[in-house]
């Protein structure tokens, strides 16, 4: 290796090592046990900063209702005035929009078109969650309210099986869901 490489990778060393001195002392306001866990700093520099900036990026993000994070804001029909047909173009409409703001929607295979429409209108878009815009990062919503659904439609052989063994009940039999979706995410 000659220097020129050498004397390279060591700015980049000290370029990195200045980053991570700046948000720490920008995180420092935030400080807790999360920024001085152990995998942090067993970390390679680069990916530290990364998480840092991310940590940061959290820490500095508005909590706003989903239906916020739209200019102008997401606001939906109410689910019974819509006829079917036109529930099932505003439905595409939204979950496309959804997923333009990184809001990714899964597990929505045992719902039909109305019940996923409600789940939006009532719990998604009135819901307050920080909008961090971070590349490659989203907010997974999971469109399930109890276990049982869960392990009805979604969990594993694996999973069903470890769910038994540690609360020892009783499962529902394994389904496939009615409503098959090819959703963005």
């Amino acid at each position: 290796m000659d220097t020129s490489d050498t004397r390279r990778y060591s700015v980049d060393e000290v370029d990195l090592l200045l980053a991570n001195a700046r948000l720490r002392d920008e995180l420092e306001p935030y400080r807790d046990e999360s920024i001085e866990n152990d995998s942090v700093s067993q970390m390679p520099l680069q990916v530290e900063n990364e998480y840092l900036e991310s940590m940061l990026a959290w820490e500095r993000a508005p909590a706003l209702p989903i239906s916020n994070w739209f200019n102008p804001s997401l606001t939906l029909p109410a689910p019974d005035s819509l006829s079917d047909e036109k529930l099932g173009e505003v439905l595409t409409e939204t979950v496309q929009q959804l997923h333009s703001q990184n809001v990714v929607l899964k597990y929505t295979d045992h719902l039909s078109d109305r019940e996923l429409y409600k789940v939006i209108y009532r719990d998604i878009l009135p819901c307050c969650e920080k909008k961090v815009e971070i590349d490659g990062k989203n907010l997974e919503w999971r469109c399930i309210e109890d276990n049982e659904t869960w392990l009805r439609y979604y969990a594993s052989a694996v999973d069903r099986r470890r769910f038994q063994e540690e609360h020892g009940i009783e499962l529902p039999p394994a389904e496939s869901p009615k409503y098959s979706r090819q959703l963005p995410g």
